[in-house]
């Protein structure tokens, strides 16, 4: 019995061990931790400074589906709209600097890009933030001026890593708040980034809406997804 039972614990030392990261489903939504603002942790940049200075965009709404793998509305279809979320995605600029900073630091500069989801208790509270946040901004402020800055919210934050692509996801709430009023929009977002395959080359998201992974048909495209 004893050499049956050791062999039980070494297989299950080795299962944990293959296990990759992203196989993990997120939590139920009851379990999420939400923290003032001045406990969330933010982007992480590691010692490459200069990434900071890379800019994010505010993506569009079939934009975000995209990227998630998600359809499209259609009359057929699930309407996936989001419509408390405000994504940013790497601009072009960011993509191509990634890129020639990796170059000329012989491979010593990061490749990776990184996507910010902020998913808010309601459609008013997104609408109200929107106004107030810049359509473009540099990843280096965004800890500052998007996370620090809510000033009367607390979040919960999630990491994931797909490849090229660092995903961060933060549900946004007013301090005091119970629940989460949008907790399906964040549970539907969460498992469709965990459900991704990683990226393994970024620059298929430039000059959207004509790139081939992220796209979608030429009859969407002209619905107006992107610049």
């Amino acid at each position: 019995m004893g050499e049956k039972q050791k062999l039980k614990e070494k297989e299950k030392i080795k299962k944990q061990k293959h296990k990759h990261p992203n196989d993990e489903s997120p939590k139920p939504t009851s379990d999420f931790t939400f923290k003032p603002i001045s406990d969330v942790k933010g982007l992480r940049f590691g010692g490459q400074f200069i990434v900071k200075s890379f800019t994010i965009r505010r993506a569009r709404p079939l934009e975000l589906l995209r990227i998630l793998s998600l359809s499209p509305p259609s009359t057929t279809t699930k309407n996936y709209s989001f419509t408390s979320t405000t994504a940013y995605l790497p601009t072009n600029f960011t993509i191509l600097a990634h890129h020639a900073w990796h170059t000329l630091t012989l491979g010593l500069g990061t490749k990776k890009s990184k996507v910010v989801l902020f998913v808010f208790e309601s459609e008013n509270m997104k609408s109200e933030i929107d106004r107030v946040w810049p359509v473009e901004i540099p990843l280096g402020e965004v800890n500052k001026k998007m996370i620090r800055g809510l000033t009367g919210t607390e979040m919960a934050r999630f990491k994931f890593r797909k490849g090229c692509i660092t995903f961060y996801v933060y549900a946004v709430r007013r301090i005091g708040d119970l629940g989460f009023t949008c907790a399906e929009d964040l549970k539907l977002i969460l498992q469709s980034v965990v459900a991704l395959k990683d990226f393994f080359d970024h620059t298929a998201m430039l000059a959207m809406p004509n790139q081939r992974s992220i796209n979608y048909p030429p009859e969407i495209q002209q619905m107006g997804i992107a610049h």
